[in-house]
């Protein structure tokens, strides 16, 4: 986990894979919550860590990619699964494999 955070790239699936988990707790949780129990206590929280975290997805993701020369359809995939459900653990897998071959 330590050594994840030592590259541009390792710091970048960090942060995705936390925008992530904060996008899956507040469409999954929090949501259901606000129209079910109608308390929309935890998506105003969970709505400020994702905002936070996503910002910080989108710096490393700039930082990730010019550090690691990544090329634009690389850079737009990882945007787009950062919008989908499932989408930044997907990305993630996509690079560990990568990782794992080179």
């Amino acid at each position: 986990m330590i050594q994840m955070l030592r590259t541009d790239v390792g710091r970048f699936r960090m942060v995705s894979l936390l925008e992530g988990l904060s996008f899956l707790l507040l469409m999954g949780v929090a949501m259901p919550l606000k129209y079910l129990a109608h308390d929309p206590t935890l998506v105003r929280v969970m709505g400020r860590v994702h905002g936070g975290l996503f910002v910080l997805f989108v710096l490393a993701l700039v930082q990730a990619s010019l550090s690691a020369s990544w090329k634009f359809p690389r850079v737009m995939t990882a945007m787009v699964a950062s919008v989908l459900p499932f989408g930044a653990f997907w990305f993630e897998h996509q690079l560990r494999k990568e990782e794992a071959q080179a």
